[in-house]
């Protein structure tokens, strides 16, 4: 069997892993979702270590899936005892999904002590941003604070350029010149607007809130608005557990933060669920029209993500909002965090191998 790189991609409330060789195939992938009162190191080692077991001597290296590296990480990293530290310290800034996975980590340390673990960061392929797209109107003392924009899903907005750009390549087309925009669609959602492989801008901000309506996520919202519940009263906590889990789909829906459940309700003519989509889908057009014009014209929108790849009813709707961009092709690119993870990994090690490092 081929040497074999171990994937954890913890979230704040799933729990996938995949066991990835050096051709991309994977013979083993699987999930799981996690529950509130679930003990992460019992699931690791009542699930994930008994699945792993047939497999642990070809495991050469595990990669984690970190949601936030700050200014500090923006290229897969090997973690020391200095890294470790590093990362405990940017938990403020992604609060939800980098706890778990640094549990993760620790597990994977106890479970394989002598294997070198990985992370990879969904903030770094966004690390290109110019300073333009990233930067907020803010003072320089608060910039100065690392108060910018720094953009997510950056895993598998990597993904869906590097797919994009073999197969305009195979097509005699020069990737340089790709013009994409990946539509990471899901119960997080983002775009990304991709030049020649470059990201050059992004929805998402210093965290996972700015942008497009999410499942129970509000996106963006007016400052002024944030400002005013605050003289009414309301706390820090009130005001995250709002945005981050009342809000979204479920907040406009009454209903779900389910895609399908709001599709189902709407057909069936429920006035939250068919406002739910209104809004959904005029922030998404809204803002692919900013990413258009961040990129001066599109070659290609890539749906991505749960509701990207599986909604038909949304492609035929953007099919049609979009006919006024000439010559844009839609097309479909399955999530693959894992397998991008793996091959992020195994580069960087390749690399450390063939310096010395």
């Amino acid at each position: 069997m081929q040497d074999l790189a171990l994937v954890i991609n913890l979230g704040s409330s799933s729990l996938k892993a995949a066991l990835v060789d050096s051709t991309g195939a994977t013979p083993w992938h699987s999930g799981r979702s996690l529950q509130p009162e679930d003990n992460l190191d019992g699931v690791l080692n009542s699930w994930l270590a008994p699945e792993l077991e047939p497999y642990r001597e070809s495991i050469t290296l595990v990669g984690h899936r970190v949601v936030h590296g700050g200014e500090h990480f923006t290229a897969p990293t090997l973690i020391t005892p200095e890294v470790e530290t590093t990362l405990q310290e940017l938990v403020p800034l992604a609060p939800l999904h980098n706890p778990p996975a640094l549990k993760g980590l620790a597990w994977a340390q106890r479970w394989a002590p002598d294997l070198p673990q990985w992370a990879c960061f969904d903030t770094a392929f966004h690390s290109t941003l110019p300073a333009a797209a990233s930067t907020y109107a803010l003072p320089l003392e608060l910039r100065e604070k690392g108060f910018r924009r720094f953009g997510f899903h950056g895993i598998n907005h990597q993904h869906v350029a590097e797919t994009m750009a073999a197969q305009w390549q195979q097509q005699g087309r020069d990737p340089e010149q790709l013009r994409l925009i990946s539509a990471h669609l899901g119960a997080g959602a983002s775009l990304a607007a991709i030049k020649g492989g470059i990201c050059i801008d992004t929805t998402m901000g210093y965290t996972p809130l700015e942008g497009l309506v999410m499942a129970t996520r509000s996106g963006s919202v007016d400052p002024g608005l944030l400002l005013e519940l605050m003289r009414e009263g309301m706390g820090e906590a009130e005001l995250a557990n709002l945005l981050q889990k009342q809000a979204g789909l479920k907040g406009l829906s009454g209903l779900s933060g389910d895609m399908r459940d709001i599709r189902e309700q709407a057909a069936a003519g429920h006035q939250g669920a068919l406002l739910a989509l209104d809004v959904f889908r005029q922030r998404l057009l809204q803002l692919i029209g900013a990413m258009a014009a961040s990129l001066q014209g599109v070659d290609v929108l890539a749906l991505t993500g749960g509701i990207g790849e599986l909604d038909q009813a949304l492609r035929g709707e953007l099919k049609e909002a979009l006919a006024w961009l000439p010559d844009l092709k839609l097309v479909i690119v399955p999530a693959d965090e894992e397998g991008m993870i793996a091959r992020l990994c195994q580069r960087s090690a390749a690399v450390g191998s063939a310096t010395g490092g």
